[in-house]
């Protein structure tokens, strides 16, 4: 199940055990040990990359709209995941959303500091797959810039940082609890890239999605504990101080055995023309 975005009308996936993002698609809820396990509350200085994404007309005020997360790799560009960009997420085509922003430097959603900047333009993975999840990535042009220290380079292809038991943080304004307990303040949890064996025996295909390696990463804990949730989509998991993932998707929040998938951004690269770590 993906990490859908959170709705006006349905909780959005946030980051559970340690953060969360917006709600997966039919994502199960998580227990409230394995959504408190590994997270905590930390300030946007401690990930200034870490994006907001709003639509107050879509989602209301009551969290400043967010629905999803997004990371800065340039100063006018965002990744997310393509599936927050989905009609039935934003209830129209993601080249009609006029309220669309993207909100940095803010700890607290409903705080005064940070920018907000509009979204100029949107490039979803053409080959992105709702069915298998791959290829969950969307590229975001701003129409303003962000302050440089907000942008966090991507790792490449080969990049040690992507190598199974790398330490990872994830952040985001997901919920904390697998029950629609949403964040208005910034949360992370840190995690342990995963081998990819185990990752495709967690999801060797069916109605969840299948890992697929050349475009997917999955980090936990083999036991459970620390992880993304609803509310958390398209938000950023950082090793060794490079982008090596995008909160995407998998089975509940925090469970032994279902580690969340993140994914690869070195499958998007093609499509940037950003720094690389």
């Amino acid at each position: 199940m993906r990490r859908i975005p959170v709705r006006a009308v349905a909780a959005p996936l946030v980051l559970t055990a340690a953060l969360s993002a917006i709600p997966l698609v039919g994502a199960a809820p998580a227990t409230a040990d394995s959504v408190v396990v590994g997270g905590f509350p930390i300030d946007i200085s401690e990930a200034p990359w870490t994006v907001a994404l709003t639509s107050r007309d879509r989602f209301g005020g009551t969290r400043a709209g967010q629905f999803c997360g997004g990371v800065a790799v340039s100063r006018t560009t965002v990744l997310t995941a393509a599936h927050c960009m989905g009609d039935d997420v934003l209830g129209k085509p993601p080249n009609q959303a006029r309220d669309l922003k993207a909100v940095t430097g803010r700890t607290d959603l409903l705080g005064s500091g940070g920018h907000e900047i509009a979204v100029r333009s949107i490039k979803v993975n053409p080959a992105y797959d709702p069915g298998t999840n791959a290829g969950d990535w969307a590229v975001l042009t701003l129409a303003g810039e962000l302050p440089k220290d907000t942008v966090v380079p991507v790792a490449a292809a080969g990049d040690p940082a992507y190598a199974p038991g790398t330490k990872a943080r994830v952040s985001g304004w997901g919920d904390l609890t697998g029950g629609g307990d949403y964040a208005r303040r910034l949360h992370a949890a840190d995690v342990h890239v995963l081998p990819d064996d185990e990752c495709a025996r967690a999801y060797p295909g069916g109605p969840e999605g299948t890992y697929r390696a050349s475009s997917m990463l999955c980090a936990g804990e083999e036991q459970g504990g620390p992880d993304a949730c609803q509310g958390d989509s398209g938000g950023p998991l950082v090793a060794a101080g490079k982008l090596i993932g995008l909160v995407s998707w998998g089975s509940g929040c925090g469970r032994a055995g279902s580690p969340g998938v993140y994914t690869r951004v070195s499958d998007a690269l093609h499509a940037l023309d950003v720094p690389q770590g």
